[in-house]
């Protein structure tokens, strides 16, 4: 692996720079080294095989809810006021039963006094309103509930992204960027699906439970008691079901991204696998990571369905008990057809959301376990604290110190070491030396990509970490051998160096850059839409688009990383006259394996093993016969053979 970038940074396309032209060669080779590091998926900061910290994750929950604490409190009385008339429904029914029943049952007199069929209209009418407001309030809840619900999870997909800006690279290069997708958008939307199903239903059915339980004590207190004795039971059944429910639920969730992980991984380095001939073992992987997926998924489903089954089974006995203790109890003429008929109804509607709530409880552990996911990204260390904002900075002129700098990836590997090196503004400094020398990795501490261990850089006199990443970053541009473009037009990928670039700017950069020699072969031009994969134009073509986004961007520093390597030949001496036109008066730094490109430049380091070995003009180090004289023979004596 190369020490020019990171230890897992083979994966990634342009995210940061990097150089070395091993790295294609390197990236799958590369996501099974961090997969037998870090287990399926890659990800250091996965969840553990339980939901381990479900009391913490559930208050956070309420802090993520807290902002629609009114709205919830709303809720909650349009919930109180619809169970309620709910509840009472039962008792209103069987008393209209009983109207019927005494008007059809002869009396004490012995003869029947007939349907009293105005009281029983009234309260059948009476029935039927209360019903319709409840739908009402229903209604009204459960409206409330979904914008509750998509507003918390909107204001949680801001903070996942406003994190994702705060994160060092140093914590995305160890994460499978399938799992960082996965989190974002797979677990939010499982947790805002579990939300909408839970939060209502739970709160319903705790509330059902209470009233059917008063109601059914108000009417008899023996048959409320015989319906209560399966209570205990469904209860342990509710716990030993939930409780192996909800560790498969978190290993569903965590095989879901790593099946997405090697997807994305798959996917992106297609071409890669297809040359190297490994899509049988891709196939192999694959199939192993389905396998224990659906196994994951499996089980979690399975136990979770038990519930529904199993609640089904002990309402049934509730309800034969309550049957024949109620006739005996109609019988004995200690309580009328009416109420045992409530009873009835209640007994069913208490074993309803005894239910509900088993099966809404493992949907939450569900949605928890994603929430748990989503946590750990939120919580990861961030990049050290931003400097607060120059006003008026001065122009950059472009003096770039390095003092006493040091700096690795990994402690117990060290990469640069005691490196000290003056740039003098509007000087060319090119960098070479074999794969893992440190390359890329000196112009990465520059942008702050990373912090350094022990020294300081300083541009201009001003240490770089006294500047606001924002701001220094704006004054370098970089073009990387690593050309990443948006899904949109060239016109919109142009100017992304500079948004407030006019349409002569734009033509002017393409023009130096001689974009607009194949633009001007496109049917639609400049408005051409580049599609996601970018295969509509060529990797020369997606070559020369970046430079001219560097140079529309007009920065003070310029670092290229053998951004001419896609490029033909001819092309390629084009794109050098641009360059040497584009780096006058600029501090550049251009990382070349082909030595041919940087002979014109004012000074040449040569490193190895993170120092720099050599510096000097190109003629001066072949005159020296030394590091560079060996690296440039073998390289034109290699082009001779």
């Amino acid at each position: 692996m190369s020490d020019d970038t990171t230890p897992d940074e083979i994966d990634r396309t342009a995210d940061v720079p990097g150089g070395d032209d091993e790295r294609d060669i390197l990236t799958t080779t590369g996501a099974e080294a961090r997969r037998s590091s870090f287990g399926p998926g890659g990800s250091a900061g996965m969840p553990a095989e339980k939901t381990a910290n479900f009391g913490p994750t559930v208050k956070r929950l309420g802090e993520i809810l807290g902002a629609e604490r009114l709205r919830l409190w709303i809720i909650g009385v349009l919930t109180v006021l619809s169970v309620t008339i709910v509840v009472i429904g039962p008792r209103l029914l069987g008393e209209a039963t009983d109207i019927i029943v005494d008007g059809l049952i002869p009396g004490s007199s012995g003869a029947a006094d007939g349907i009293d069929f105005d009281r029983l209209h009234s309260q059948l009418m009476l029935l039927v309103g209360l019903y319709v407001i409840s739908f009402v309030l229903a209604y009204g809840q459960a409206f409330m509930l979904a914008g509750v619900v998509q507003r918390s999870m909107f204001a949680l997909r801001e903070s996942v992204e406003t994190k994702l800006n705060r994160l060092p690279l140093a914590y995305i290069d160890k994460q499978s960027r399938g799992d960082l997708l996965s989190r974002v958008t797979n677990d939010i939307d499982n947790l805002a699906q579990s939300l909408q199903q839970t939060v209502s239903q739970i709160l319903t059915s705790l509330l059902t439970l209470i009233g059917v339980t008063v109601m059914m004590f108000l009417i008899s207190p023996l048959l409320a008691a015989i319906a209560l004795v399966t209570v205990p039971l469904s209860i342990v059944l509710i716990k030993v079901i939930g409780g192996r429910a909800g560790p498969r639920f978190v290993e569903q969730w965590r095989h879901t991204g790593a099946v997405n992980g090697q997807a994305e991984e798959v996917f992106t380095g297609h071409a890669i696998v297809k040359s190297f001939g490994q899509h049988r073992k891709v196939e192999e992987r694959f199939a192993e990571d389905n396998d224990k997926l659906y196994e994951a998924s499996f089980a979690a489903q399975f136990m979770s369905g038990l519930i529904q089954p199993a609640m089904t089974f002990m309402g049934n006995i509730q309800y034969v008990l309550i049957a024949v203790v109620g006739g005996l109890r109609i019988s004995s003429g200690a309580i009328s057809i009416g109420d045992m008929q409530a009873m009835i109804q209640y007994a069913r509607n208490f074993s309803e959301p005894l239910t509900r709530i088993a099966s809404m409880a493992t949907t939450f552990q569900s949605g928890i376990a994603s929430l748990e996911r989503v946590l750990e990204l939120l919580d990861a260390d961030e990049q050290t604290v931003e400097q607060v904002a120059t006003v008026d900075p001065p122009p950059v002129l472009g003096r770039v110190v390095f003092d006493d700098v040091n700096f690795s990836y990994l402690p117990e590997q060290p990469l640069i070491q005691n490196l000290n090196l003056t740039v003098e503004p509007g000087q060319t400094i090119a960098i070479v030396g074999p794969t893992g020398a440190g390359k890329t990795t000196l112009v990465n501490l520059i942008m702050r990509f990373y912090d350094l261990q022990s020294g300081a850089i300083s541009l201009d006199g001003r240490d770089i970490a006294s500047f606001p990443r924002a701001e220094l970053r704006s004054k370098v541009g970089m073009v990387l051998q690593d050309t990443w473009l948006f899904g949109g037009t060239i016109r919109e990928n142009l100017a992304y160096g500079n948004p407030h670039a006019t349409e002569e700017q734009i033509q002017e950069a393409a023009r130096v850059t001689y974009v607009d020699r194949f633009v001007s072969t496109l049917p639609d031009g400049y408005d051409t839409v580049i599609n996601d994969e970018g295969d509509n134009i060529s990797i020369g073509e997606k070559q020369l688009i970046t430079i001219a986004r560097a140079f529309l961007a007009n920065p003070s520093i310029l670092i290229l990383d053998e951004a001419t390597s896609s490029v033909d030949t001819r092309t390629e001496v084009l794109i050098q006259e641009a360059m040497n036109a584009l780096r006058q008066d600029r501090t550049s730094f251009v990382i070349a394996h082909r030595l041919s490109t940087i002979r014109g430049a004012d000074v040449i380091l040569v490193m190895e093993d993170g120092h720099i070995v050599e510096q000097g003009a190109h003629g001066e180090l072949l005159r020296r016969g030394g590091a560079y004289a060996r690296l440039h023979g073998a390289q034109f004596a290699g082009q001779a053979t």
